[in-house]
């Protein structure tokens, strides 16, 4: 079976969302005193100490902007964690992060249009990454769905995307 790539936040991105957010805030970094937090940037948890901000971030309109979709009122913003300054990128070994067993996930799925056609409710299983690829292999069976968003459900929170392989 295929295994997708959970794909970060852009350095580009990053580079502008350290400045100002997707929602025109300044970037207002502090230090996470617990750690724990899913960080966009890299794909891994917070660890105590680090210098995190939580910045609003428009992943449907990003990549709506790269490609000329019209996602509409499907264009939406929410909370992320990020890096203070410039990281290293994902190249753990977790092919899909933040999958702790029993959490609850929801996975968008998108046409190339930038308009959802369809989801997905997963509790993650023990074998967290047999599910995902499950999960993405039924996504992306359907000719329509350019992409995957990965959100937590309990908060709603943005996690990651995953994009058809051309």
């Amino acid at each position: 079976m295929t295994t997708y790539t959970a794909r970060a936040i852009e350095p580009a991105a990053l580079a502008e969302l350290r400045v100002a957010d997707d929602a025109g805030r300044p970037c207002v970094p502090f230090v996470h005193e617990e750690g724990g937090d899913p960080l966009r940037c890299c794909l891994r948890p917070a660890r105590a100490g680090e210098r995190v901000a939580l910045v609003s971030y428009a992943p449907l309109r990003r990549w709506a902007a790269a490609t000329g979709a019209e996602p509409g009122a499907y264009d939406e913003q929410g909370p992320v964690f990020i890096h203070a300054e410039e990281c290293r990128r994902p190249g753990g070994t977790d092919a899909y992060p933040f999958s702790r067993p029993g959490a609850l996930r929801t996975l968008r799925r998108y046409g190339a249009d930038g308009r959802i056609v369809g989801g997905r409710f997963l509790r993650i299983p023990e074998a967290a990454t047999e599910a995902f690829d499950a999960a993405f292999a039924e996504a992306f069976a359907d000719p329509e769905v350019a992409l995957v968003h990965v959100r937590a459900v309990e908060y709603g929170c943005f996690h990651y995307e995953v994009r058809r392989d051309l």
